[in-house]
């Protein structure tokens, strides 16, 4: 793959999506983006997974951070011993993502990250809002995607997303450009 020449084509769209392989490493490549970014001081909305307080629990809980600054929402509800339904919590996710919405728009940001489009965003829901708010008000857009939601996410932006390499620099590279480019337009406007 030729990675300047994906980049240089990568770099023109406000919605940009990333997979990585294993386990958790979509999560650990994104928190490793935000912290670098923040260290630039970029100011961010969204949500990352919070890591877990307990592993090795055998538990499915699952919390997300709130960007910049919390709070930590469970987005997973206890059904007790034994239970195979769905354990997430469909009323708080629609919280968080509510309340990331309303800081997006109370405080601005120079990017959104979010840490997943997974089924409540294929369904219409979840993040869905943020995501059309952040690129309405010219806010660029980061999210990751897995492997199973691929298809949903496609549909849902329309060719428009860029799908970057789970590599830190390259997604570096594609975040300021975003923000340098949104800045731009809007002190033309």
């Amino acid at each position: 793959m030729n990675l300047t020449m994906n980049l240089t084509m990568d770099l023109t769209s406000d919605l940009a999506s990333v997979t990585a392989s294993g386990r958790g490493a979509t999560d650990r490549l994104l928190d490793a983006v935000v912290t670098r970014l923040a260290r630039d001081g970029v100011r961010m909305a969204g949500a990352l997974r919070a890591p877990a307080k307990a592993p090795g629990n055998g538990q499915c809980d699952s919390d997300l951070w709130l960007l910049p600054d919390g709070p930590v929402a469970r987005i997973t509800q206890a059904l007790g011993p034994g239970s195979a339904a769905c354990r997430m919590d469909s009323g708080a996710l629609e919280e968080a993502a509510g309340l990331a919405t309303a800081r997006l728009i109370r405080n601005g940001a120079d990017l959104v990250v979010l840490n997943k489009f997974g089924l409540s965003e294929a369904d219409g829901r979840g993040f869905r809002a943020l995501i059309a708010e952040a690129i309405g008000l010219g806010v660029p857009v980061l999210i990751g995607v897995s492997d199973t939601y691929r298809a949903a996410f496609d549909r849902f932006s329309a060719g428009l997303a860029t799908a970057l390499p789970p590599e830190e620099a390259a997604i570096l590279t594609w975040c300021r450009s975003a923000i340098d480019r949104n800045a731009e337009e809007t002190e033309e406007a």
